[in-house]
């Protein structure tokens, strides 16, 4: 039973991430990227914040005095990495749409363990390399090379899924040696905030009467992606490990797809439809194979 909460957790967090797409998309008619994800990410910190109070307030002095400057040193790239991939994302939407802006975002699955390899030579599984091919050429069909716009988009995207892989690899150094989630939450989010804040600053102009137009893509993406999601996530994986959740959340670019496709009419041609099974196929290869090749050694 705790499994099948757990699983319905996981399921419901990543409905949430993948419709964020469509109010990301949805979120930027009168106002401009970065002045989307402050105002989303301020809406987060504010979210996630009564929990740190209730939860970890008296944890944070002991957990964090312990080991301040390893806590410093981890958090800086968990906030930069989480900034850098949300920014490429929020700007891909401008050039592509939902679907492609989802599906690429998911390449940090078979990108986390091949920059654990680079940076820790940490060898990856050799399901990894079949799974990136199978990626790329999904990417491919589901990208339309005949457009200079939707490609730039997807590039745009493709590059922030590097960061979104840093972000995993360094929250799971992180959360492993401080048990403060909510806090690591809280922080990151107010990281993004501000230094999205600064880009609005140099490229955009603020307009309160603008922001306003779009306040429910706002506290959608700020309240359920940044603070309700998070908390499910956590129940989520509370009782699933690491690589089934991963497997169960690379669900959030079918959600993303489905809820374009019901809301903002972008309806996915045949050769898109193909590219989306072939980096799912990818995304999940790259993730059960290592399972099933544990169970077979385990046997032996």
């Amino acid at each position: 039973m705790k499994k099948f909460t757990s699983f319905v957790c996981l399921i419901v967090c990543t409905l949430i991430w993948g419709t964020t797409f469509v109010a990301q998309d949805a979120g930027m008619d009168y106002i401009g990227p970065f002045t989307f994800n402050s105002a989303r990410f301020f809406v987060a910190f504010a979210a996630v914040l009564p929990f740190v109070l209730l939860f970890e307030k008296e944890k944070i002095p002991n957990l964090v005095k312990q080991e301040k400057k390893e806590f410093i040193k981890l958090m800086i790239p968990v906030g930069v990495s989480l900034f850098l991939g949300t920014a490429l994302q929020q700007v891909s939407l401008i050039y592509t749409d939902v679907a492609n802006s989802a599906f690429f975002t998911i390449f940090y699955v078979p990108l986390v363990p091949i920059i654990i390899y680079f940076l820790f030579s940490n060898k990856p599984h050799w399901s990894v390399w079949p799974s990136v091919f199978a990626c790329v050429v999904g990417g491919y069909f589901l990208s339309d090379f005949n457009n200079a716009n939707i490609r730039l988009g997807d590039g745009i995207v493709l590059v922030g899924a590097i960061f979104w892989a840093l972000h995993i690899i360094y929250i799971g150094k992180l959360i492993s040696k401080f048990n403060l989630p909510f806090l690591i939450a809280l922080l990151q989010n107010f990281a993004v905030a501000v230094l999205s804040f600064l880009l609005v600053l140099i490229f955009e102009t603020i307009d309160f009467s603008k922001i306003l137009l779009e306040i429910y893509e706002i506290l959608y993406a700020g309240i359920l992606s940044g603070g309700a999601a998070f908390v499910l996530q956590l129940f989520g994986q509370k009782h699933i490990s690491p690589t089934p959740a991963a497997i169960i959340m690379s669900l959030e670019g079918v959600f993303a797809a489905i809820s374009a496709w019901i809301i903002l009419n972008q309806i996915l041609g045949f050769a898109n439809i193909i590219g989306c099974l072939l980096i799912l196929l990818g995304v999940l290869f790259s993730q059960i194979l290592p399972i099933y090749d544990k169970k077979i050694q385990f046997k032996n």
